[in-house]
């Protein structure tokens, strides 16, 4: 069992790893026994740097690197985690702290919700599954499919009827992708459908959604296609991934080779801007060839 004076011996050393003067913190134990850190708040946010905001494939922990350009190279390369560097037979404390936030970001963009806020400044009303939570969303992605009687309801009176495109904005699993890359790519392809003559439905958001739900939307509003912008599952290179999922007359139950994507929408990689441009074409090319997915490739 390790004692607390060898606890206090641990915090004190990754607190000098990471930066932080020992004279600006003082331990102390609790009622429990168990060591907390205390100072200002001021104090912690001068001198701890967010380790998630630095760019892993220009951060070099190899010390005196044989080749650096080539290892910059190799970095840029891929978003793996490679010449992360040891302590012994150990990983380094920056390298294990990194991954261990990585893993927290990824977890906060699964089980949190998308902000009210971020819905109300897309200037969106908010319809459900028949998920009635996070947790049944998650074990229950037959139930994030369907809508439920009272968003069957709202969509109907709320909505366009028979437009010839239906677009709206699902959490699906990453709240965090939605915040990051809806209120910058929505506007953007409703404009460049509108701008080529496109009637656009009325956009809304849906609360844990999956993919396949964008069929049943297409089917109550007889949409001529139907475009999902949707959180994709987070990894630990970012939890800010976004998809667009686009479907011509979608129907439930429409086997998945009917739908074309667009993929890999964040600042990391294609830009929401860029991503919402190329969308607009590729719906363009849909209404045009009256066809999607491996059909408008034929």
């Amino acid at each position: 069992m390790i004692s607390e004076m060898e606890l206090k011996k641990i915090i004190e050393q990754v607190i000098s790893e990471m930066g932080v003067s020992a004279s600006k913190t003082e331990l102390k134990s609790d009622a429990d026994n168990c060591c907390t850190v205390e100072g200002s708040s001021k104090d912690v946010d001068e001198d701890i740097q967010d380790i998630t905001t630095i760019d892993l494939k220009k951060q070099i922990l190899v010390t005196q690197p044989e080749n650096l350009q080539g290892l910059l190279k190799m970095k840029e390369n891929t978003p793996a985690r490679i010449g992360v560097w040891r302590a012994g037979p150990r990983y380094k404390t920056e390298t294990m702290l990194r991954f261990r936030a990585d893993h927290a970001a990824a977890q906060d963009a699964v089980f949190t919700d998308v902000s009210e806020e971020i819905i109300k400044k897309m200037n969106l009303f908010s319809v459900k599954t028949k998920c009635t939570d996070k947790d049944q969303y998650l074990t229950r992605p037959d139930l994030g499919r369907i809508l439920d009687d009272e968003a069957v309801e709202i969509l109907k009176t709320k909505c366009i009827k028979s437009p010839k495109v239906q677009i709206y904005v699902s959490d699906g699993l990453s709240s965090t992708a939605i915040e990051a890359n809806a209120p910058e790519i929505l506007p953007v392809i409703i404009q460049g459908l509108k701008s080529s003559g496109v009637t656009v439905g009325t956009p809304f958001f849906l609360k844990y959604g999956r993919v396949p739900a964008m069929d049943h939307v297409s089917e109550v509003l007889e949409a001529e296609v139907t475009c999902v912008l949707i959180g994709e599952r987070p990894g630990l290179v970012t939890a800010e991934s976004m998809s667009a999922y686009i479907a011509y007359k979608a129907k439930v139950g429409m086997p998945e080779a009917k739908r074309n994507v667009v993929s890999n929408i964040h600042k990391g990689g294609t830009p929401a801007v860029e991503a919402g441009a190329h969308i607009v074409d590729l719906i363009k090319l849909m209404l045009e060839k009256k066809a999607s997915g491996l059909d408008l490739k034929a």
